[in-house]
C-alpha cells in the first residue's frame, strides 16, 4: 500500500467502510444471526464505495492532496474495472485483454493487474455489484432527503442503513421507504417539543 493509496482504502476498509459497517451489523442482537453475519456483494462493498464518497464530501482529505490524488486514482479504478467485469463477460474479453486495458488505463504494474483480473473472471459481476450497491444507497440518500427536505439527518440515514445488518437492496430499499415516515414524525415530535 502506498501513501497515495492508504486514505482511500482506509475509508474503504475501517471507518466508515466495511470495519464499521460490519461491526455494527455485529452487534445488532434484535436481528437474527444470519442477518448479522451474511454478505451480499452489492449491499457490503457499495457501503464501502459509499463511505469512500462520503469521506470526500465531509472534506476528509482536506489539507491531504496526496490523499486526494490517491481518491481520484480509486475513482478511475473502479471506472476501468467495471469496463473489465462487463469485458470479460459480456463481451468476451480474453484475460489478456483485460490485462492490458487496465495497464493501458492505470498504469498500475502488470503482476498487481493480473491478480485483479483473475478475481473479476472467477467472480462475473463483482466489480460491477460496487457500483450498483454504490450507487443505489446514493439514490436512496437522496431521495429520503428529497422527501424529507429540512427534516433529513444523514446519521438518521445511516443508522437505516447500517443497523438492520447486511440485506438485498431491495430490502435495503424498503428499509428506508420505511424510516422516511419514522423520520418526519419524529422530527414533527421534536418541532412540537421546542413550541
Amino acid at each position: 500500500m502506498t501513501r497515495i493509496d492508504l486514505p482511500t482504502q482506509d475509508y474503504h476498509e475501517a471507518a466508515p467502510g466495511h470495519h464499521f459497517q460490519i461491526a455494527l451489523a455485529q452487534e445488532q442482537r434484535d436481528i437474527p444471526l444470519l442477518r448479522r453475519l451474511i454478505s451480499f456483494n452489492a449491499y457490503t462493498e457499495g457501503w464501502a464505495l459509499y463511505a469512500e464518497e462520503l469521506a470526500e464530501e465531509q472534506n476528509f482529505y482536506e489539507g491531504d492532496p496526496i490523499g486526494r490524488i490517491g481518491y481520484l486514482r480509486w475513482q478511475l479504478w473502479r471506472a476501468a474495472r467495471l469496463v473489465v467485469d462487463t469485458g470479460l463477460h459480456a463481451q468476451d474479453w480474453s484475460r489478456a485483454r483485460a490485462i492490458a486495458y487496465l495497464v493501458e488505463t492505470t498504469g498500475d504494474a502488470p503482476g498487481v493487474i493480473a491478480t485483479e483480473v483473475d478475481r473479476y473472471i472467477v467472480w462475473p459481476g463483482q466489480a460491477c455489484g460496487y457500483e450498483i450497491g454504490r450507487r443505489e444507497i446514493a439514490r436512496l440518500r437522496e431521495m429520503a432527503r428529497n422527501e424529507l427536505g429540512p427534516d433529513f439527518d444523514l446519521r438518521g440515514f445511516h443508522d437505516a442503513v447500517l443497523l438492520s445488518g447486511e440485506t438485498p437492496l431491495s430490502v435495503l430499499a424498503e428499509i428506508v421507504r420505511e424510516w422516511i415516515p419514522q423520520q418526519r414524525r419524529l422530527a414533527e415530535r421534536e418541532r412540537r417539543r421546542r413550541d
